[in-house]
């Protein structure tokens, strides 16, 4: 199951993050001409990326009936700037691969 919260009001509020995304023919030149290919599967990659503490109240949602109100501790989909922040934090992890494996 996954949570779907509506964070329309909260992204119209938040300044966009330019954090740029690769160019997908530029991806492919670089990977041109090697024999092996691997993938990495990011699986739940955004539930491993806390939110700052400070931020965590913005993200605050309520349960219909008395299941209670909830907040985010690391970044869920729908916000406005979670894909520039996912890219930033794989690129800090992978900075030395990046150009030669990857």
């Amino acid at each position: 199951m996954r949570v779907c919260i509506d964070f329309r009001d909260l992204n119209a509020a938040t300044p966009k993050d330019a954090y740029p995304m690769p160019i997908a023919k530029t991806m492919i030149d670089v990977v041109a001409g090697n024999e092996i290919l691997s993938l990495l599967d990011g699986y739940s990659g955004y539930n491993q990326i806390y939110i700052a503490k400070n931020d965590v109240l913005k993200t605050a949602f309520r349960c219909p009936g008395a299941l209670g109100t909830y907040e985010w501790v690391v970044i869920p989909f729908g916000l406005k700037n979670v894909g520039a922040t996912y890219k930033r934090t794989m690129n800090l992890i992978f900075h030395d691969l990046i150009g030669k494996f990857m």
